[in-house]
């Protein structure tokens, strides 16, 4: 769905080209920043850079927007064609899209490169494709304004529609593509008014489900090329090792076996068709030499983590005297909390197509990244990264796994080692064993309350391996990474003094960005402590929170709601009980209350409801936030019941869904999500309501059995 092929733009705003055959206006708009180079290694962060959203009409009216966010299930292809539409005043009917090819043209300015996460892709394409539709729209009734010799001013549109109404007369977009095209693009255009929004902030239907209904969407897994040729990868089962030998005599003789070669990963067989690759691999023999890691334990980390706490971190937040505050204190509490490392689980295996050819690479994959995507291709082939091209397909799921690159670096040594298009392809016994993880983390909270019951000081300090210098090195500033502290360094309570510290601990297991991040773990860890300062201050805690939530009113507004509509002030059935939380994640405010019943002779749990309030800013799509939310709650859920990637001679002991289990169907709860009316600019929801999930179920449990849960995932022993 991409072009092979990027268009080159100059750095003054507004941009408008011709194109040949059916295309007749073509518009884009540019939001000047710092610039980066063309590169064949790894990116660092770089500094807001540029965006580049295009509006295509073709004379036969067909309206072409290009999507340069990666769609992976989270619903950004309809939510950024109804901003531009918006503004445009198209016709809906009308729509189209195509993904955007890597250049920098389309650099998301939340990092500096082309990639879709951080809950970025609504917020970083509010401006640039209004003022892109709006040009568009000016440029469009000036052409027929001028063909009508009528001035623009008494014009208007509609749904795609231009009308004189003084002379009754009309046309659609279409019919003035080409001559609009033709004109100057029109800088500092007026944007609507938002009370006049007929798209924005209406429930819209997505724009991708017929396709993806009638099988007609194309995933990276669905990629067909001529003369192609498929492959799987052995890896060294422990982390950071790598092949000693292998004979590959048994390999070669499995029926469909075309070749068996050695690649940076390890050691990829390739057949002619995939089941003929896998069973090539089987009877592959691979000695390992596994590295410095072959003894590492999940026990052993854990050890790790909890030695760390004697010394003191990084310094993430310090407010007034907290270690003097907690010796005046009145009570004082103290607990320590972890949680594991955990997969990404994505529903599309990893996969990836290439082909390299004389002084070119093609890569059809769905990739998070396009930016590192295409540099870590060019490197692997060997060619200009100007001459790498990224095919980004419909991705089946992401959770940030797919920013990574190693499967398309696989696909692209592979092709160019048998110089013909290979698709690559990862078991789900690869996927759960050679993952980017969600860090393990360990924290160590300490608070004091003071004699009035209200907490006086409150510390952490986290240990856990960093995300930023594992990906980005040499990005963090005093050793401290910004992502390992969220959801605790920011901590909305008004206690007069904290301290906040993080003390990097490497263990050699890989780690990478999980949908909600920082969030996911220190969340868990926050909003835990927080309900067990409530419980020895004697207090219900909502009104705790409430309380000390003065000085944060977004926070307040989305914990108040959650309340009043889980009815926390009216009594349970008998049997049932709650627990609250409420977070801040990428500018976006959620709030939970988690309904549960515990059977403690079977040590089971049941949640029965979930009511998640959400503050996201201005709203594009009311049902996909109301999806989102719902698939946040499935995600955390499946994490805090059973998430656990547990590691054994440096290997991960899990490899499926039978070991590394989801959320069922019969498990699922009730789910109620209400929206915070907003009119500031819209920000993210699409991991927002993962981190307040595990605390507030937690927090149930507590209120449930009186037991405190520290640890994840729940186990049947904390039910008793």
């Amino acid at each position: 769905m991409s072009a092979n092929t990027t268009t080159g733009l100059n750095r003054r705003g507004f941009l408008k080209t011709g194109a040949a055959g059916a295309a007749g206006l073509v518009i884009g708009f540019y939001l000047p920043a710092g610039q980066l180079e063309a590169f064949a290694e790894p990116v660092a962060m770089m500094p807001p850079a540029s965006l580049n959203a295009w509006i295509e009409i073709s004379t036969t009216d067909l309206v072409t927007i290009v999507i340069d966010k990666s769609e992976m299930g989270q619903g950004i292809l309809t939510a950024l064609c109804m901003i531009a539409a918006e503004e445009l005043d198209c016709d809906w009917k009308k729509i189209r899209t195509e993904f955007a090819p890597a250049a920098k043209e389309y650099f998301n300015p939340a990092f500096g490169m082309q990639g879709t996460g951080g809950s970025s892709s609504v917020r970083s394409s509010w401006d640039p494709l209004r003022k892109a539709g709006a040009a568009a729209r000016m440029m469009l009734l000036q052409a027929a304004a001028t063909v009508w010799k009528v001035d623009k001013s008494t014009c208007r549109t509609e749904n795609g529609v231009i009308y004189h109404d003084a002379s009754n007369l009309s046309t659609v977009y279409g019919n003035v593509a080409k001559p609009a095209s033709k004109l100057a693009v029109p800088q500092d255009v007026p944007l609507k008014d938002p009370k006049k929004y007929r798209i924005i902030g209406k429930s819209t239907k997505r724009l991708d489900t017929p396709e993806k209904v009638d099988g007609s969407a194309q995933f990276g897994i669905d990629v067909r090329q001529g003369a192609m040729l498929y492959a799987v990868v052995a890896r060294c089962p422990v982390f950071g090792g790598k092949v000693a030998s292998f004979d590959a005599t048994k390999a070669k003789a499995v029926p469909g076996v075309k070749s068996v070669v050695q690649i940076s990963s390890g050691v990829a067989v390739v057949a002619d068709n995939t089941w003929a690759a896998m069973q090539g691999r089987r009877a592959l023999d691979v000695k390992w030499d596994e590295g410095p890691n072959a003894n590492a334990t999940s026990e052993g980390i854990s050890k790790l983590f909890a030695d760390q706490m004697a010394q003191s971190g990084a310094q993430a937040r310090k407010e007034g005297d907290a270690a003097s505050a907690l010796m005046g204190a009145a009570q004082k509490i103290e607990a320590v909390y972890e949680a594991p490392y955990l997969a990404h689980a994505t529903m599309e295996p990893l996969n990836a197509t290439a082909n390299v050819i004389a002084g070119r690479v093609d890569v059809w994959a769905p990739v998070q990244f396009q930016t590192m995507a295409q540099a870590m291709a060019a490197k692997a082939a060997g060619v200009k990264p100007e001459n790498a091209f990224i095919h980004t397909t419909f991705l089946g799921g992401g959770f940030g796994r797919k920013a990574g690159t190693d499967f398309v670096i696989e696909a692209v040594e592979t092709s160019k080692a048998m110089s013909r298009p290979v698709k690559l392809t990862w078991s789900r016994e690869d996927d759960t064993q050679h993952d980017f993880y969600r860090p393990a983390s360990y924290a160590k909270l300490s608070a004091g309350i003071g004699a009035d019951g209200w907490p006086v000081a409150w510390t952490t300090r986290v240990a856990c391996p960093s995300i930023m210098e594992a990906w980005f090195p040499g990005s963090t500033k005093n050793n401290l990474d910004p992502s390992s502290v969220d959801g605790v360094a920011d901590l909305p309570y008004s206690i007069p003094n904290i301290l906040v510290d993080y003390v990097r601990t490497e263990p050699g297991i890989p780690v990478g960005f999980w949908r909600s991040v920082g969030a996911s773990q220190n969340g868990f860890f926050s909003e835990c402590f927080m309900d067990e300062l409530a419980a020895a201050a004697k207090k219900d805690p909502y009104e705790f929170r409430r309380h000390l939530l003065n000085k944060s009113p977004r926070h307040l507004a989305v914990l108040e709601l959650a309340a009043l509509k889980a009815g926390w002030d009216m009594p349970l059935p008998a049997g049932r009980y709650r627990g609250i939380a409420v977070l801040e994640a990428f500018q976006s405010y959620a709030a939970q209350v988690v309904e549960i019943s515990v059977d403690r002779q079977a040590k089971t749990l049941r949640v029965h409801r979930v009511v998640c309030a959400v503050d996201v800013g201005r709203v594009v799509n009311p049902a996909n936030i109301a999806m989102q939310s719902e698939s946040a709650v499935v995600y955390g859920l499946s994490a805090a019941l059973y998430g656990e990637i547990s590691i054994e001679g440096g290997r991960v002991k899990q490899s499926n869904f039978n070991n590394y289990q989801m959320l069922r169907l019969d498990a699922m709860p009730t789910v109620e999500v209400h929206i915070v009316p907003s009119e500031v600019k819209p920000t993210g929801a699409g991991e927002l309501s993962v981190p307040p999930l595990a605390p507030a179920l937690c927090n149930a449990i507590f209120a449930a059995t009186g037991k405190r849960i520290r640890r994840l995932p729940i186990r049947a022993e904390d039910l008793a």
